[in-house]
């Protein structure tokens, strides 16, 4: 038989194995795959920025690229925690975010606001170092996020908006960390793009929550599924309609016009996400749908594969 002692240890250790993985669980890692718009600057200044002749210099830009990823998913994590707690009480309510660490009881409020402080406490000096508009563009990244916490989302088509600025200010923050100046048109698609899956969302969680929904988000009540269903087809246009107006007329593009052969990868992405909203019920999850969509997965792979070789052999 063990020593109370030991019976003690093994206890304690559990428990601390167990804050342990509800932490990881409660930083969401799996809404880390947003922050992967910050490689988009990269991608898209192949022509420019890149010298297939110098290794280090490429070396370079993935360094620096993967850097800024890693503190923004430090950041995001640490926002994911604080929204966490300022939700708790509604979360408790809801019929799938109760089973999160922190309403369920598995994660402790103290150490959820620490563990959040210690990331955005870190993550924006570090960013500073690593480049100093970086270090900007983190921080406007976390104003963001705390005024849309503490004011935007209660506010209808303001709380959409203030999600879609934090991926514009990703992809301003991909830009800035490698000195480069993307063309605007990487900001408006990316804009349009966040919008159009914001109000995705918002759908969803209408359809989910019915008439509960706006206590457990206030602008929900403000929020109608027909409404929904003009913003989110006028928004899929928009986008795709951008996205082909950027491959013809920005300047940074190869002269022959070869980027519209990435034209057919995002409308078919565009309509098959448009599907799986309306048929499948699946726009509350789009970190989900990225990872488990086997024909967009597919998509995704096909469109930055063709971007990058176009971009690649028609340098300059």
């Amino acid at each position: 038989m063990g020593s109370p002692n030991g019976v003690i240890s093994r206890v304690a250790t559990t428990g601390v194995a167990g804050q342990a993985f509800a932490l990881v669980v409660a930083m969401r890692p799996k809404q880390w795959a947003k922050n992967l718009i910050i490689f988009l600057p990269a991608a898209f200044t192949l022509n420019l920025s890149w010298d297939p002749g110098d290794l280090g210099d490429v070396a370079s830009i993935l360094a620096d690229t993967g850097a800024a990823f890693g503190l923004f998913c430090l950041l995001s994590s640490g926002v994911y925690l604080i929204n966490d707690l300022v939700d708790l009480d509604r979360d408790r309510l809801h019929p799938d975010k109760r089973l999160r660490p922190l309403p369920s009881g598995r994660l402790s409020r103290p150490m959820a606001l620490i563990v959040s402080l210690l990331l955005i406490g870190t993550a924006i000096p570090l960013g500073f170092l690593l480049e100093i508009g970086f270090g900007v563009a983190a921080s406007v990244y976390i104003g963001t996020m705390a005024l849309y916490i503490v004011v935007l989302r209660g506010m209808v088509i303001l709380d959409v908006f203030a999600i879609g600025a934090g991926f514009v200010t990703r992809a301003a923050a991909g830009a800035l960390v490698i000195s480069v100046d993307p063309s605007p048109w990487l900001y408006i698609c990316t804009g349009l793009g966040a919008l159009f899956i914001g109000f995705a969302k918002r759908r969803q969680e209408l359809i989910t929550l019915g008439a509960e929904g706006a206590h457990h988000r206030t602008s929900l009540s403000q929020y109608s599924r027909e409404m929904l269903d003009h913003l989110i087809t006028m928004l899929m246009a928009s986008t795709l309609i951008a996205y082909i107006l950027y491959t013809f007329t920005a300047e940074n593009l190869p002269s022959n016009d070869a980027m519209m052969l990435t034209i057919p990868f995002v409308t078919f992405g565009i309509a098959r996400y448009f599907y799986l909203i309306h048929a499948k019920n699946a726009g509350g999850s789009p970190e989900d749908i990225l990872m488990k969509d086997i024909p967009i997965m597919i998509t995704v792979v096909l469109w930055m594969a063709t971007t990058v070789a176009v971009l690649w052999t028609y340098r300059g």
